[in-house]
């Protein structure tokens, strides 16, 4: 698996590559910057590797004691966080629901010292039109963060497979899919099974 130095000369040396093909099929500056910032944030501190004591979390500082309920509910590796989609989806719906509570908190604090004055339904009608006016730029930078969060995720299953490869040859690639499958396959039965018994159970 490669080390964390490893995980940013990948980043900013794809960077640049990352910036041209977005945009040249984009054509927006705008878009551009936002993929490009969300893949290098993606790649340097946002990635999979939040789930442990790793560079990318030693990088926030001492805001890092966020994310140490993120590492204790997740496996290291696992599909939750290093998964595609589903890992940057959920550290995204992590940071927002904690910045939201953050949010609410401050405007309850302002609108009793402050004299404030807000109201629920104007708070959710501002985010939803937020939303609505500015998705293609939400969307663009859920992408640079999802890209940078593969790139760190398809060196880690690289760099083990050559590991394997280098150790074993092809053989050691076949045996890892064998081995896949073969816990999949384990996995269906037990659940076969216990239905099984179960429908036993209830005749």
């Amino acid at each position: 698996m490669p080390s964390g130095r490893t995980h940013d000369r990948i980043t900013l040396y794809t960077l640049p590559f990352v910036t041209g093909v977005s945009l040249w099929q984009t054509r927006s500056s705008n878009v551009t910057l936002l993929v490009a910032g969300g893949f290098l944030f993606g790649g340097l501190m946002f990635g999979p590797d939040l789930d442990i004591y790793s560079v990318q979390f030693q990088r926030w500082g001492w805001l890092r004691w966020i994310w140490l309920p993120y590492q204790k509910s997740l496996r290291h590796r696992s599909f939750l966080s290093h998964g595609p989609i589903i890992g940057t989806t959920l550290r995204v719906v992590y940071l927002v629901t904690l910045l939201g509570i953050l949010a609410i908190f401050v405007l309850i604090i302002a609108q009793k010292l402050g004299g404030v004055a807000f109201t629920w339904q104007d708070l959710g009608a501002t985010v939803g039109r937020s939303l609505t006016v500015y998705s293609t730029e939400f969307l663009a930078l859920f992408l640079g963060l999802e890209l940078g969060a593969m790139s760190h995720s398809l060196s880690d299953w690289g760099g083990s497979a050559y590991k394997r490869f280098q150790k074993q040859g092809v053989q050691g690639l076949l045996a890892s899919v064998k081995i896949k499958k073969r816990k999949a396959t384990g996995r269906g039965r037990r659940v076969m099974g216990g239905r099984v018994r179960n429908q036993k159970r209830i005749k």
